[in-house]
């Protein structure tokens, strides 16, 4: 079996909110729109850099840069490989709750030089929430339809 070089790691928040009026869980989406390509919806996270101590930190210095955000109850959900390269892309997802977001505070090459638009959405954290948008990459829209009962799990209190 060959193994394949690892070229790229990145960090993405699975990140949940509560929603102000009705207290139900909402997922916290970045609709990305490049001109002349159809919109998706993806998490807030990208690339770990040589800096960053770990693939954690990375996670807290994209959604810092992408939302001007704080995350707390940071936990491993899931891990996907793509082909990326001369390699593969090793994408790290986590379920995180949302503890404070000020877009103003925004800042990072998505911003700064942006190429397109980058508008924060909430969606319900349901089936049929995670329906009515395309969530790339598609490992993680099928992970998150399976799995709705389980990423809420994930941060239940008794989880130790």
């Amino acid at each position: 079996m060959t193994v394949r070089p690892v070229v790229k790691r990145t960090a993405r928040a699975i990140l949940l909110a509560e929603d102000p009026a009705s207290g139900e869980p909402q997922l916290i989406l970045i609709k990305r729109t490049k001109p002349g390509e159809p919109p998706y919806w993806i998490t807030p996270g990208g690339g770990v850099e040589p800096e960053d101590e770990s693939v954690v930190a990375a996670l807290h210095r994209e959604v810092d840069e992408e939302l001007g955000a704080k995350v707390v109850d940071v936990v491993p959900a899931f891990v996907d490989t793509v082909p990326h390269r001369h390699g593969v892309k090793v994408q790290h997802f986590f379920v995180c709750r949302l503890a404070s977001m000020d877009l103003s505070l925004r800042h990072g090459p998505e911003v700064d030089e942006p190429r397109g638009t980058y508008e924060v959405v909430r969606i319900p954290f349901t089936r049929q929430g995670m329906a009515s948008v395309e969530v790339v990459p598609p490992s993680l829209r099928h992970y998150l339809d399976g799995n709705v009962e389980g990423v809420r799990a994930l941060l239940a209190p008794d989880l130790g």
